[in-house]
Parts: structure tokens; sequence; C-alpha cells
């Protein structure tokens, strides 16, 4: 089982929805993806993984992350089933 489909206790990661704004959805090569996750690390992490854009890992460590719409600031962060991340890469003007 790949550490991305595990807990650390072993039991199955929760599934978890990852949506993809602007430039984040161009280097994925989608708007949507569910993996399974048990951080939000992993998370990315799979994403990067099953993107179909060579800049995707480059893009989606730059973006902000929100979670269930609430911003987090750490990649540590416990998942569970259900929740939804956003990915929202840096956006200039004003």
């Amino acid at each position: 089982m790949s550490k991305n489909n595990a807990t650390p206790g072993g039991a199955q990661a929760p599934r978890v929805h990852l949506r993809f704004f602007a430039a984040a959805a161009a280097a994925v090569g989608r708007n949507e993806l569910d993996v399974s996750a048990g951080t939000v690390a992993a998370a990315l992490e799979a994403a990067t993984t099953q993107a179909q854009g060579p800049d995707a890992a480059r893009v989606l460590a730059n973006c902000s992350v929100l979670l269930n719409e609430v911003s987090c600031e750490d990649p540590q962060r416990a998942l569970n089933d259900g929740d939804h991340l956003d990915l929202l890469p840096p956006f200039a003007g004003g």
C-alpha cells in the first residue's frame, strides 16, 4: 500500500476532493480530482503524481490551500473522508 493510501496506523486513508483553479488547473490538466490521502501534503503529492502537466509540482508548491473553505497552512494537517481542498495559485493584479 502506498503512503498516500494509508494512515500512520495502517488504516485506509480518507477520500478527499481537490479543486484546482487558474494556473493550478492548467498545470494539473484538470479542474477536479479525488484522491485517498491522510494529510494535505499527501493529497498534494497524489495530485502531482496524477497530473498531466510537467509543471504541476512547481505550481502546486506555490498554491494557497483551502481546507473546507478555510485557509490551511499546515501540510501535515490530517484529512477526513469527504474533505475538500481548493488549490489557488498566486494571483497578480488587483
